[in-house]
């Protein structure tokens, strides 16, 4: 499981589809208390954080847009409480490009 710290701009069609399907795994983990991945060090991180994880969907929700897609699974902003950013990093994003770039992917990195 990962959510990705950094632009979805620059995410290959599959960091960015893989992404928002885990986000929502995650976010489904956390609101209902469920027991898979929920001490995956990735869940973790977001526990108090759901504010941050829907501002973060809706980022990926809007380059999907742009790419085209049609979304058509919100999230329930009602249950986007705690702390509006993510600070806690398992890997930061300097090294998620760095992770990205051994992938031989089509992610846009520098």
């Amino acid at each position: 499981m990962r959510i990705w710290d950094i632009s979805p701009k620059i995410l290959c069609r599959n960091h960015l589809l893989g992404e928002h399907r885990e986000l929502h795994a995650m976010w489904v983990v956390i609101t209902e208390k469920k027991k898979g991945y929920s001490k995956h060090p990735e869940t973790i991180r977001w526990k108090g954080k759901l504010k941050a994880m829907y501002l973060r969907h809706e980022e990926l929700v809007e380059e999907m847009s742009c790419r085209g897609y049609h979304h058509k699974s919100p999230l329930d902003k009602r249950k986007a409480t705690g702390k509006h950013v993510q600070d806690v990093f398992i890997d930061t994003p300097s090294e998620q490009i760095r992770i990205l770039k051994n992938k031989n992917c089509d992610c846009k990195l520098k």
